[in-house]
This record gives C-alpha cells, structure tokens and sequence, in this order.
C-alpha cells in the first residue's frame, strides 16, 4: 500500500491543478487536447471532443486555433459534440452555443461540417426524445468521447441522477438569473435547455474540468472536497477515473490547503498568514483577538506558531496593531502627522486622484464613503469611467428619456420635429428588436448618454468637478452584445493617456473579479498594463495603486491593507450617490445570483466588514470599506 506523504492534500478527494492564473493552464490543457488528437491521427483514429460553450474554454480554443495556424494540428479527423444547448432558440441567435463553439474553434480550423454535432436548439417538442437517444447513439457509434472540456456539468439541475442521459430539461431560477445577461433580460431566458446528461459526461475516457475567478472557489471546493450528491450535479465527477481539474490560485481559494493551511500541515508563518490564521480563530472561538490564548491556539491546529511566534499574548498584540494601523479616516493621507504606522503617506496633501470604474456605478457602489471623504478632504479626484453601461440599461428607460427629449424641444423651442421623429423611431427598433437580439447602435448611444448623465449626477452630488469627469469609452465592450472582444492595444492607450495626463498619487481599480460578466477583469488588466508600461516615468515612483472590492463580494479582512470607517451619516451620503444611478435601482438588467439591488449589497458588506473589527476588538463602526495595495514593480 502507498501512502501519499503530501498533507497538504489530504482533505481533497480528487487531484486539483493549482495555477498562479488561467493562461499558463489553457495552454497545457490546449496541448493536452493536441497530443490526444495528434496521437490518434498517427494510428489513423478519429477523436471525439465534447465542448462547452463556457467563457472559462475561450483561451483553450483559441490556443487550438494557434497550433492548427502553426501547422502542428489538424481537425479533419476530429468530431465534436457540444456538451449543452438554451432550447428552444434560434441557432443564429447570439446566445446560441453553436455559434459560440463556431467563433471561438470551428469557424477557424479544417474540421468537417459533417463532424460538428451540436445539440439542435431548433428540435421540435415532439421530436426531442427521439432527437436525444440519436445523439447518444452517435456518440457511441464513433467509440465515445476521447476528451471532454467543461466548467460545469452542463445543464444539469440540482437533483439529476447519475444515471441521467442526454435530454431536454427545465432551467431552475437560479440558472436562468445568472444566464440573464446573455438575454438582454431574465424574462428572455429560455425556460428549457438541452445538456447530456451526468452519465453521458462521466462516460467520456478524460475529463478536462476548468475554473477561474474566485467566484467559482465555492464549487470547486464542493467538487475536491464535498460528498457525492445529486443536490451538487458537479461532485459527480470524483467519481471519474481520468478527471484533471485545473484551477487558477482565485478559484482554489476555498479549499483547505489555501484558506487554512495551518490544518493540513506545517506551513510557512508569514505576516500575512499569522494574521489570516489569528482571524479564523477568533471567527471560529468567538473571541476578539487579545483574549486567545496559549490553549486556544494549541487546541485548533496552531500550536507551531506559538511555538514559532508566541507565546500567544506577544502574537495577539502584533496582529491586534497590524489590524488597526490599516484603519484611518484620512484615505488620501493626513497632513502634518506621523505616517509610519498609516496606510497612506501624510505627504503630498492635497493629491492627485484617479478613481478607475468599470461601469458608470461600480466606484460609488464599491468605494462611495471613500470617495466622499476624498473630495471632502480637498483632493483632486478625477473619476475615469472605462465603459460606458449601455447594454444594462432598460428599453422602458431609453424611450423615457427620449419623450424627455421632446417635452425639452416643446418647452425650449427645439426642433420638435426631428425630437419626435428621433422618438417614434426609437419606438419602432425597440418593437421590432426581437428577445435577446442587441441594441441598435442609435439605442445603445441613448443608454450609453443615461449612464453618463447618471454618473455625472453622482459626481456632482459628492463635488467633483464635470472637467475631472473622464469617459473612456474603451472599445473592448462596445459590441453591442453581452459577449466582448479582447483587451487590445487601443484600450491600453486610452488608459495610458489619462494617466500621463493627470499624474496620480493615488490610483483606485475595481479588484472585483467575481464580475459574472468578465468586465471587471479586462478593465483591470487595461490599468496593471498600462501602469506596466509607464514604469519608469518619474510620477509613478510616487504613485500608489489601491484596489477595491463591494460589488459582487469584500476583501478577505487578513488581505486588507487600508479601512475606511464610514459613519451612520457618511453610509446615507454613499447611499444617495448609488441612487443617482436611477436606471439601476430597483431591479439591476443583470443582477447576477444576487437579486438585490446593488446598495443593498454594498452595505450589508460594509456593515458585516465593520461587526468583523468590532468581533477582532476593534472600535465599532457603522461600516467599513476595505482596499489592498497593488505595488508596481519598477
């Protein structure tokens, strides 16, 4: 018998692939489905691939596409079948994943038209069984599926049986929240989908599972160290002989050995790790941090960091004031202070502030009570609204503000004509836009002037000049779609040229990666790579980058580097500037599983982050906003 001697690992069930982010593993699993292909096209085999339409395949696919423009892979020998499908649906459609795996794979290698089977959104009711068992026949007759790629276990519902086969299948509410974006709405999701069943996706001879983003650590730490149950379709898949799941550090974040590796083994007692570990003690014994002790510590796993660090009272009081030196109601820096112990520099004061926002509501909902109190404080703060929000904007709202439009004209003596002629044309786009289908460019301009108008409400409420209000319109999302194209070379320009323009000492990114939409981490790879490339420019030497979170969830209070106390009065000011977005309030277009509205999120995490420091000994506040410092490397 061998046993593993790795510890480390011992409360995961399955292998998991750790990766520092999601280029280095799709490139080795792109090369993996290479190697299967290229094997098998040597013993003249054919390969069947089963693929899913699933953002988390996109650098795979496209690193597929790489090698067969290299010459060094073919797919005429290849067949495919998709592993899930909305139904019904036109197949042209946007949402459609035929025309996903045909954008991002099949349109651009030699593969058959004849060996590409998606599943047929298009089958009539009648026909489905029958159309399903065909499929599965196929699959069979061709020896099975050689390799698999999924992010999920397709369409399957909570409550699918193992045994479960391909079929047609009722969307529960949650899926079709979180597909809603796709649609343009939650009212135009399909309530069917076709999606082979659990069966079908274990009988394939190697499984590739992906996920990033630490939106997607909850599942992966059900799927490696969870029980087997229909209730999670995806822990099926320890059950697998040939399963490789490969993860970034983000997704991985809920297993063991990540978030408490002091449980597994002997880990290395960094800063940051004594502070991660001294918080979950005090979380899981419901005692603030100077009251742990020596036993406390010994009794939970952690008796080598006492042994290492302690005793316990020396280890209290070092976390203790590493927790409340990050704490300060001077985010810009106090003038005329000590800064040793400060987050932020005393000097310069005022400073030059950039406050990068994803969308034209992310700053205010994620950083609001900072932002006030900068202004408040005198600093220069430009606000740069990266993209301009247009898709989750209401129809009812855009033709709103054009019958403003008209009353303007009546009242101001505009030309009332052409006022009304830009509003009954409107009306006819809008009704004749079929669900799901995007915007026309002259809608989407009249969404994008709401956002802008909204966001410039929210700066003149909190005081920021109109001149420091910067839109950037960055070309990645203007699309028209849900789906973008890549960060390219002009989206980092226009960030660069904000930058040089205003010289910063102080620049404020949305960190908020579990943006179920991806337009979070593109705009925050837009900003590292132009910070990257300005690196040796005098300014940046003594320029700081602060990250925020809110929107979707908060910082680990151990990752924190900066907390800004907000007051009673200071949360209504935060919350007035979110109401200025009034084409978001009420009910987001894309509220994600989440359905409350965006302010409600916001201070249940500011409040929760507040009760965190009271429960760790701190003052009590009403709430707490939280950044980590990004430093670049010069």
């Amino acid at each position: 018998m061998i046993i593993n001697p790795d510890f480390t690992k011992r409360y995961e069930k399955i292998p998991v692939n750790i990766y520092k982010d999601a280029d280095e593993a799709s490139n080795l699993v792109a090369k993996k489905i290479a190697q299967i292909i290229n094997e098998n096209d040597k013993n003249n085999s054919s390969t069947v691939l089963g693929l899913s339409a699933s953002s988390t395949a996109i650098q795979i696919y496209e690193e597929l596409v790489s090698l067969y423009k290299e010459n060094k892979l073919s797919f005429k020998n290849v067949h495919v079948f998709s592993v899930d499908e909305y139904w019904p649906l036109n197949r042209n459609e946007l949402q459609s994943h035929l025309l996903f795996l045909n954008e991002y794979l099949l349109n651009h290698v030699d593969i058959p038209k004849e060996n590409v089977n998606c599943l047929d959104s298009e089958v009539p009711k009648e026909g489905v069984h029958e159309y399903c068992l065909e499929y599965e026949n196929k699959i069979a007759s061709l020896g099975g599926i050689d390799a698999l790629i999924i992010g999920n276990m397709g369409f399957n519902e909570p409550g699918s049986q193992a045994n479960s086969k391909t079929r047609l299948i009722t969307l529960n509410y949650t899926t079709r929240i979180s597909s809603a974006s796709e649609f343009f709405g939650v009212e135009y999701v399909p309530f069917h989908a076709l999606t082979m069943g659990i069966e079908t996706i274990l009988k394939a001879k190697k499984i590739f599972f992906l996920a990033w983003g630490e939106g997607a650590a909850g599942t992966i730490a059900k799927l490696v160290e969870g029980d087997v149950t229909e209730q999670i379709p995806v822990s099926h898949l320890q059950t697998h002989k040939n399963l490789e799941v490969y993860v970034d550090l983000p997704a991985a974040e809920e297993l063991t050995r990540i978030k408490t590796p002091w449980l597994t083994g002997p880990c290395e007692w960094t800063t940051k790790m004594i502070k991660k570990s001294v918080f979950w003690l005090c979380e899981k014994l419901e005692k603030p941090i100077l009251k742990l002790t020596d036993r406390d510590y010994n009794d939970n796993g952690m008796s080598d960091l006492v042994t290492e660090h302690g005793p316990a009272s020396k280890i209290n009081i070092k976390v203790f004031n590493d927790l409340q030196h990050t704490i300060t109601g001077w985010p810009g820096g106090k003038p005329n202070a000590d800064d040793s112990t400060r987050p932020e520099r005393a000097t310069p004061f005022p400073k030059r502030v950039i406050i990068f926002s994803p969308h034209p509501d992310d700053d205010v909902i994620s950083m609001g009570g900072t932002l006030a109190r900068l202004s408040e404080h005198g600093h220069e703060v430009h606000l740069a609204y990266q993209v301009s929000g247009n898709i989750a904007v209401f129809d009812h709202d855009a033709i709103r503000f054009l019958d403003f439009l008209r009353d303007s004209a009546k009242i101001y003596g505009f030309d009332l004509q052409m006022a009304n002629k830009i509003y009954n044309d409107a009306i006819l786009e809008i009704a004749d836009k079929h669900p799901g289908e995007p915007d026309s460019q002259n809608i989407r301009e009249v969404k994008g002037a709401i956002r802008r108008g909204e966001a410039k409400a929210a700066c003149r409420y909190l005081e920021i000049p109109e001149e420091r209000v910067h839109f950037l319109e960055m070309p990645f999302y203007e699309t028209g779609g849900v789906k973008k194209k890549p960060l390219g070379r002009e989206d980092i320009e226009i960030v660069k040229k904000l930058l040089r323009s205003v010289k910063p000492h102080q620049v404020y990114a949305a960190g908020d990666l579990s943006d179920p939409h991806g337009t979070h981490r593109v705009c925050l790879q837009a900003i590292l790579q132009a910070l990257e490339e300005l690196k040796n420019e005098a300014w940046i030497r003594d320029c700081r980058v602060w990250l925020y979170r809110g929107a979707w969830q908060e910082w680990d209070v151990a990752d924190a580097d900066m907390a800004v106390p907000l007051s009673p009065e200071e949360v209504n000011i935060k919350r007035e500037a979110i109401f200025k977005h009034q084409s978001q309030k009420d009910r987001p277009l894309f509220p994600g599983s989440d359905k409350r509205e965006f302010w409600l999120r916001a201070e249940e995490r500011n409040h929760d982050t507040a009760v965190l420091f009271d429960n760790l000994g701190m003052a009590e506040y009403q709430a707490i906003e939280l950044f980590v410092r990004y430093k670049v490397k010069h």
